[in-house]
């Protein structure tokens, strides 16, 4: 099957339109002819293709020839969304637990640009995408040849508040650009056939809207509201230019650093005048309590950041897939949009290193799909390659969480257009 998203040429006339139309008719009579079997088509030359994932069956007649008599064609977004109502997909693992194994030096970090920087930069994984680009590119790769059907950027701290550590703020935009360019293609170069997806990383901040960092003063806040959707415009920017295809804001502890986030890509897309990608957000439970760290529970943190109407509601780090399970299953009961899950390699032992095989890792999760809890299933902290291997091989043959149907019955005309806008979204 195919998805065809069209590329309009500004500045053609009505000759240049019947030229084109005129060669669709060779396209349509090939297809004709070859019925039912076809499985890659001659496509119009002013059209994109993207190949989904057939499993070996084949492409319908009606589908195809629906293609090209379409006036509006599918974008990215629905593609992904048929995906999802598909099968499970899978995202990639840890990108930091990767970057250890190389056992880079201050050197490495540095390298020829930043050999006379005047502060230590050795942990700021992020700038290895201007420095040792080749090393996160490769990561990428083990990870889509592994099975992960969407691979994160490198950009878990790329915006100005986190790099001010390094003293690298102004570099912000470029990382955020070049990360998005290296998994971009990282794609191409791995060739599968198969769809895969970039989504830009977004992650929490150093530093929190909600809490104190001063015990003595709990009035306190290291950080406004709008310094952190300055710096989150700063990143997303940075992120579009490069060519991502979603927005992934993960490991929230703080729900209000979130809705910095979702507002500073609201804010993108309505200034930028361009169509929004589809949004993921994925929160942090942090212990046993079954709260964040700001001290909401699931459901308020779900009913905290749904306005956003994105793509996929889960949760990531913190705990391992056994520990998840029960806040999975809760979310699943709530959310009425997709689920994601990207738990730890277990819990870290005593020297703060993840001892959880693929292979266990892989069962607990696939025990969430079989419960149906799940669409979108992975690996974080000490997750590798190996790990999505198996969790991709282990949910490959189980149907998706089904998306609930909404029984509340509005009860005025803005309920009524609100529900309509969220069942055309999802």
């Amino acid at each position: 099957m195919f998805i065809v998203r069209p590329h309009p040429e500004p500045g053609e006339g009505n000759r240049t339109n019947k030229r084109r139309n005129s060669l669709k008719v060779f396209p349509r009579l090939l297809i004709w002819i070859i019925g039912w079997p076809a499985k890659w088509v001659l496509l119009d030359h002013s059209c994109t293709v993207y190949p989904e994932r057939s499993n070996g069956t084949l492409v319908q007649f009606g589908t195809i020839f629906n293609i090209f008599t379409a006036q509006n064609c599918f974008t990215m977004s629905t593609t992904i969304r048929e995906l999802l109502n598909h099968r499970i997909l899978v995202i990639d693992g840890a990108m930091g637990t990767m970057i250890q194994r190389y056992k880079l030096t201050e050197e490495d970090y540095r390298g020829d640009r930043f050999k006379d920087w005047p502060s230590d930069i050795k942990g700021n994984n992020d700038l290895l995408c201007l420095t040792q680009p080749h090393i996160i590119r490769e990561i990428h790769g083990h990870y889509l040849e592994a099975g992960a059907d969407i691979i994160e950027t490198n950009t878990f701290n790329a915006q100005r508040v986190s790099l001010a550590d390094y003293h690298m703020e102004d570099l912000a935009y470029e990382i955020n650009f070049a990360a998005a360019k290296i998994a971009k293609e990282a794609c191409t170069l791995v060739g599968s056939g198969e769809q895969k997806f970039v989504a830009g990383a977004i992650g929490p901040m150093n530093k929190t809207l909600s809490l104190s960092p001063d015990v003595n003063n709990p009035g306190y806040r290291a950080l406004t509201f709008d310094e952190a959707v300055s710096a989150y415009y700063e990143q997303v920017k940075g992120l579009i230019d490069g060519g991502v295809d979603l927005l992934l804001i993960e490991t929230i502890f703080d729900t209000l650093n979130a809705k910095a986030a979702i507002f500073a890509v609201k804010k993108y897309f309505r200034e930028a005048n361009q169509k929004e990608l589809p949004i993921m957000i994925s929160g942090t439970i942090t212990d046993a309590s079954g709260r964040t760290l700001s001290g909401q529970t699931l459901e308020a943190f779900y009913n905290s950041v749904r306005h956003a109407r994105p793509l996929s509601i889960g949760l990531n780090c913190a705990l391992g897939a056994k520990e998840m399970r029960p806040h999975i299953e809760e979310l699943s009961q709530i959310a009425e949009c997709y689920t994601s899950a990207y738990p730890n390699a277990g819990l870290p032992n005593t020297m703060g290193e993840y001892d959880e095989q693929p292979e266990d890792t892989a069962h607990y999760i696939e025990e969430w799909a079989k419960e149906g809890f799940v669409n979108i299933v992975g690996g974080c902290c000490g997750t590798t390659p190996d790990h999505i291997r198996h969790i991709a091989e282990h949910v490959k043959s189980i149907q998706p969480r089904q998306l609930p149907r909404l029984e509340k019955a509005p009860t005025n005309k803005l309920e009524q257009e609100e529900l309509t806008l969220t069942e055309g979204e999802i």
